[in-house]
Order: C-alpha cells, then structure tokens, then sequence
C-alpha cells in the first residue's frame, strides 16, 4: 500500500514515520511538506478559501501519484481536508485527529485536548462528538523550543503544561510532532495518552486491509 502524507509543519514527518516503522512498517510512504501553510493560518488568524485551494492542490497531486490513501498530518486545517476528502471520495482521506479522538473519547467523557500550535485549539475541539467534555491546554513555547532544536525542553514544557490535565479520563495530544513527548506526559500526569500519529497509522491500516 502506498501512503502519502501531506504535512503543514516541518516536525511532522519524523514522527509519522516513526509510527508506520512501529506499526505497519510494511506500507510505502511518500511526504508532501508545505510549512508555509501553518505559517500563514498563524499569520491570518483564520482559515482561508486560499488554504482550501492550496489543500486541494497537494491532495490531488498525492491522489495523481498513485496513493491508496492520504493522511494529512496538520490538525489546524479540520475543514480544508475535509472538502480534500469529499473531491477525492472514494480515495480514504484521513483528517490527523479523527482516529485519536475516537480513541480518547472512548476512554471517557473528559477528554484533554494539548496542544503546541495555537491554531489547534481553535479548530479541534469541533470535530469532538457532542457532549465531550475537551479541556483544552497550550504547552506555551513548546513549539518554538522545538523549531530551535531543543526537543527535550519541547518535552519538558509539554508534559510542564500537561499536568493542568490531571483528572481528565485520556490526553490527546494534537500535533504528531508531540508524540515524541507521550512517555513524559504520561509520567507527568498519570493519565492515559492518545497519540495522533499511532492512531491515524492504527485506522488506515484497518480501512485499507476491508
């Protein structure tokens, strides 16, 4: 099966890619990176109907290669991959969160929700079933440590601003570039934590083996 995998941040290949090797290491990946894209939604403030265009350009052009599924890596973006996946239908479009908040919601009604990209917070906790309880947290400068080369201060603030998650019944975290922090988290806060990364490789390897 070949997968392709469209990015907004430039973060986000490592950790898909660890996933697959843990998970399906016999998929074929391709990357598709536009770093510009979470650039200018934090420079907007909103998403645009140039954003959607732009979406629509890389998933078609990840479609014209050949895939037999694409799984977009940018949680920001909800409602632009969504219109990728009904131009593209039948082709299987994976939003990054859809796997991951059906896990966590399973876990229980209080779902956190962390997240290093501001942008994350004001469009996921919309995509929740009605009735979840999100608890929405931003590891404030997790991202910047990170862009600097820091992962383990990314590490440590984030599992810093987990533990106002405390009590919740699962922590999703919301950018694939934050999974590399779960075992930190988990050990800050006790509580159960969803990966994006691990659940979107989880589910497409369920759709594509239907």
């Amino acid at each position: 099966m070949r997968i392709a995998l469209i990015h907004a941040l430039r973060h986000s290949p490592a950790a898909t890619e660890a996933a697959f090797a843990e998970a399906w290491p016999e998929a074929r990946l391709m990357n598709l990176l536009d770093d510009s894209l979470s650039a200018d939604l934090a420079r907007d403030g909103r998403l645009t109907p140039a954003m959607t265009e732009r979406f629509l350009t890389l998933a078609r052009y990840a479609a014209g290669t050949g895939a037999d599924a694409i799984l977009f890596t940018c949680s920001a973006f909800g409602p632009c991959i969504e219109v990728c996946a009904r131009a593209l239908a039948p082709l299987p479009v994976l939003k990054p969160n859809e796997a991951a908040i059906e896990e966590a919601v399973a876990a229980g009604g209080r779902v956190g929700l962390l997240a290093t990209f501001p942008g994350t917070l004001a469009s996921m906790p919309a995509e929740f079933p009605p009735g979840t309880d999100v608890v929405p947290r931003l590891a404030e400068g997790a991202l910047a440590a990170l862009d600097a080369g820091d992962a383990e201060a990314h590490d440590r603030l984030a599992a810093e601003a987990a533990q106002g998650l405390r009590g919740c019944d699962a922590i999703l975290l919301g950018q694939f570039s934050l999974a590399r922090a779960a075992p930190r988290i988990a050990q800050a806060t006790g509580c159960r934590v969803v990966t994006t990364p691990d659940s979107a490789v989880r589910k497409l390897r369920r759709l594509l083996a239907a």
